[in-house]
């Protein structure tokens, strides 16, 4: 079965524009031009990935990504004209998996609906020896699960801040840019914006610290990207 992709946009030149072009790539795509009409498809054709215009009638795009991540975790980027970059903050914040602004390149687009999709389909079991890892603070991750928590505590991590964590855990000590943590965490093979890492990064960092100040140790590196800092870095108690 074609995977499904619904797309919600109210300007009938993008949609014929993006229905040609998925259909072109073997997706099974479903259109809506408003939000209430995006949020009755989303639940009841339960489309694989969505792609959301911010600025639609009846129910705009923050609010309709508010209102499907009470409930569903289907991938979602989101496409904006607006060039307001809290907009796009926002929408990372609310759960979205990654944004575009228009005008886009098709390929590109076409490049990031592949890598979301990836990165949302079920993971292989990991080796036994693999399935957990442990971090500061309490910090631990159940890969096999995808469980995060700091001590008793659960952690609600979106998939991007699951990844993520994972990649710098795995990676502790060393320095990853900004361009390595796009190919590894979001899949892209070229030209992802370096700023949606460093959103996802503050929103990890900020859910960290509220369990435990002590499971934060992500560092920013200027100019280059970001690292897991190890004990000896850090200057705390040892790891449990």
């Amino acid at each position: 079965m074609p995977q499904r992709i619904l797309v919600v946009d109210d300007e009938p030149a993008v949609t014929d524009l993006l229905t040609y072009n998925l259909r072109k790539a073997l997706y099974d795509v479903l259109v809506a031009a408003d939000g209430r009409e995006a949020l009755r498809l989303a639940r009841t054709r339960s489309p694989d990935l969505i792609l959301l215009d911010l600025m639609l009638p009846e129910m705009d795009g923050l609010d309709l990504c508010r209102e499907l991540r009470r409930a569903s975790r289907v991938p979602i980027i989101m496409l904006t004209a607006r060039g307001e970059e809290v907009d796009r903050v926002v929408g990372l914040e609310l759960g979205a998996d990654d944004y575009m602004i228009k005008p886009f390149s098709m390929r590109e687009l076409l490049a990031r609906i592949r890598a979301v999709l990836r990165r949302a389909a079920p993971e292989p079991a990991a080796p036994a020896g693999q399935r957990e890892l442990a971090g500061p603070g309490g910090l631990r991750l159940d890969v096999a699960e995808r469980e995060a928590c700091v001590g008793a505590a659960p952690l609600d991590l979106s998939r991007l801040e699951f990844d993520l964590l994972h990649t710098l855990l795995a990676h502790a000590g060393c320095v990853l840019s900004r361009e390595q943590l796009l190919e590894q965490v979001w899949g892209y093979e070229f030209g992802g914006d370096a700023r949606t890492v460093d959103s996802v990064v503050k929103r990890l960092r900020a859910k960290l610290r509220a369990a435990d100040p002590r499971s934060d140790r992500i560092a920013a590196v200027r100019g280059i990207g970001y690292k897991l800092r190890r004990d000896d870095e850090a200057g705390g108690d040892p790891w449990p």
